[in-house]
Order: C-alpha cells, then structure tokens, then sequence
C-alpha cells in the first residue's frame, strides 16, 4: 500500500478536526522552552538567567511527564489533559507577569522556579496521541496493524515538525512583537488546543487500569529505549548547539534556528516514509539499521568549516532521525501492556528531554573551549551510542515483542 493511502485510511478513522487539534496542541512544549529563554534573558539582561529558565523547563517536564502518563493509564486522559492545559496555560502566563514586573537588581532565581512550574504541567500530547491510535483502530473494524503502523510514522514526522515550527513561531513572534507575546501565544495554543485535545471523543477510547487488579510490571528491556531516546535527544541539543555556535562565528546568529530546522526537514520527509517499509522488516532490525546509518551520517560533522557545508549534512542526518524514533516508540507499543502505555511512552518523551539538555550543556561547555567542533563530536557520540544500544539490546526487544504477542492470544482466547 502506498503511503498517501495508508495516511488517508488513517486520518478517515478521526476525520481531519481531530489531526489538527493534536498537532496544533503538541506545539507549546516546542515553544515554551525557547520563549522561556528569550523572555527570561530579555527581562534580566542575562543569558545565563535564560538558560536557567528554559532548562528549568526542560527538565521538569521531563521528570513530570511520566508521573502525568502513568495517571493517564489509571484515570483517563481527558482529566489529566484538562489539569495540564489549564494550569499549563495559567503558569505560562504567570511567567510573562513575573517578567514583565522584574526590574534590574532582583534576583532571577523565583522566574527560574515559575518557568520550571509551568514546564510540570505541559502535556506531552505526542505521547498520548499514540497511545489512542491502537483502540482506535480496533473500533474501526479495518485491519489493525497496518493502521497502527502508518499512526506511529505520521506521529514521529508530526513530532518533528513541531519542534522545527514551535520555535520558528517564537522567534517570529517574538521579533514582529516581543518574547511576552511569544509565550502568551503558547500559553493560548494550549489553553485551546489543548483542551479540545482532551475533550476530543477519541479521549475516552483508551482503556483505563482497573485499580482492583494487579499491576502488570513495565518490561525490563524498556531500558533500551529509553537509553536510545535519551541518546537521539543528545543529537538534537549538541547540532543546535554547534549550529549556533557556527552561526555566531559566521557573523549570522539569526540562522541558528534555520539551520535547526534543517534537520527537522529531513527527518520529516523521512518519517512519513516508513510506513512504507515492508512488515518482513522486523522492527528491532529497523531499529539497528535506523541507528547505525545515524552513527555513520553523523561523522561528516567533524569535516564542516562553513554554514555551507553544515547544511547539506543536517539535512541528510535527518533522515535517519525520525525513522529511529518512530522505531522505538513503535517497540514501546508493542511490548508493553496496553494498561502501562501512557507511562511507558511518556517516559521515551522524558528521556528525548533530558538527552537534549544532556547534549546541549555538554556540546556548548565544549564549544566555550574548542569552538563548533567539539560540540558536534557530542553529536558523533551520542549517534554512536545510540547505533552500540540498539545493536546489543535487538536480541531482548525481539524476545519481548514474541512474549507480549503470546499474551494477546492468551487473552483473546480466553474472551
């Protein structure tokens, strides 16, 4: 099946309302962690008071997004959705007031804390999105995986995509306007988006846990995904650092964002791809192969001297992005149990935060010393590590994926 039909089977399932919502509702994580940086750093006149912020952001969202994913697997989606876009919506807010009442002198460290409180509740709506496909097909009756499948691809190229847009809407905001305005935008895109992603119908397919019944442990060999995300979030924050870096030098820090963007064009174009590799391709194989050709485009980046010759390697270093992580997203679906999915996806999300303030802070304290290119060997090694886990860990994911499919026989023979 080619992949415009298999996109077209899928989006008949929810209609197009609900692709936009989705999408629409996942762009203030992207936005929020570069409007922090640009409000904060405007407002104190240090860039060290902004990065604090947005790190604060990051981080947070990070360690909060799974504890929010697990609750989603106990109660529902739609009041947790609720509680985070509303409150979500109200710290963002709080930020920009804070900001906007800061005079020279103050400490900064309490807009440090209020960007960190907001960050605890923006909804990874990626996440949850993927988690509503799997019911959602089987209500419609049609062929289940196939439809799954072409579900995950789309929401890895959707996830790429807003994180290219996400910051592409702030700093436009931002320089026609200012960075309060940036955020406020953020902070409306959630407040409705958000909510309207929560009280969509789709909410109330996903199965919840019932408490009275034991709970079923989350699979040992999740660590490899995990460990893989976190590795692929260290690609994204090393190149936007040594991007930056390089456009700086270059005499064009307004690039930094193009060139970023790069990144996410190839990883796009390849994402909505996948769906058209074939089912004999087992997945944890997919996922070697995915890893390996990112180790192997990543090394060209030691060889850049110029803007010039970073693009077209950014470029094509994106194709093999999002094909490696709707892999690992793919293989936490299927071998979790359908009552533990909120968590463990959110946890993969999680991990993605925390490698790209792992990969940003190590590449721009290495680039303070040598310059570009020892921020991009961050990305050359978190690559690397990437293509080392996926090949040790292929044999355990193929193990789990055989165990979880002798339990959906169990169950639906004894049903």
């Amino acid at each position: 099946m080619s992949p415009l039909r298999s996109y077209r089977n899928l989006f008949s399932l929810t209609g197009v309302v609900y692709i936009l919502v989705a999408f629409l509702a996942r762009l203030p994580v992207a936005m929020s962690q570069i409007g922090a940086l640009l409000l904060v750093s405007a407002a104190t006149g240090s860039y060290g008071a902004g990065g604090a912020a947005a790190g604060a952001t990051a981080v947070v969202n990070a360690v909060a997004s799974p504890v929010a994913g697990a609750l989603t697997d106990r109660i529902g989606q739609r009041p947790v959705l609720l509680v985070q876009s509303l409150v979500g919506t109200a710290g963002l807010v709080w930020l920009v007031l804070a900001a906007s009442s800061y005079t020279s002198g103050d400490p900064w460290w309490p807009l440090v804390l209020i960007a960190g409180a907001s960050g605890a509740f923006l909804p990874q709506v990626g996440t949850l999105a993927r988690v509503r496909w799997r019911p959602i097909a089987r209500r419609s009756g049609r062929s289940e995986q196939p439809l799954v499948d072409a579900a995950f691809s789309y929401e890895g190229a959707a996830d790429e995509a807003s994180f290219v847009l996400g910051p592409a809407v702030v700093g436009l905001v931002a320089a026609m306007l200012n960075p309060s305005a940036a955020l406020i935008a953020a902070g409306v895109l959630l407040g409705l988006f958000g909510t309207w992603f929560a009280v969509h119908p789709t909410a109330a397919v996903v199965p919840r846990r019932d408490a009275t019944v034991s709970r079923e442990p989350l699979p040992a060999v999740l660590v490899v995904l995990v460990l893989a995300q976190l590795t692929i979030g260290m690609i994204f924050g090393s190149v936007q650092a040594g991007a930056s870096v390089l456009a700086t030098q270059a005499g064009e820090p307004g690039l930094t964002g193009l060139l970023h963007a790069l990144l996410g064009i190839g990883s796009v174009t390849a994402g909505l791809a996948v769906v058209a590799v074939p089912d004999v391709f087992r997945y944890e194989n997919r996922l070697r192969v995915f890893t390996v050709a990112l180790a192997l485009l990543s090394m060209p980046l030691l060889l850049v001297g110029s803007i010039a010759t970073l693009v077209p390697v950014l470029v094509v270093l994106g194709l093999a992005i999002a094909p490696s992580m709707i892999t690992t997203f793919t293989l936490a679906e299927r071998i979790n149990p359908p009552s533990r999915l909120g968590g463990a996806m959110t946890l993969l999300a999680a991990a993605t935060g925390l490698g790209y303030a792992l990969g940003s802070s190590t590449a721009g304290r290495l680039a303070d010393w040598g310059g570009y290119t020892p921020a991009f060997a961050v990305t050359i090694v978190g690559a690397s590590l990437a293509a080392i886990i996926s090949l040790v860990g292929a044999r355990g994911l193929r193990r789990a994926q055989g165990a979880r499919r002798a339990q959906s026989v169990d169950v639906d023979e004894n049903t």
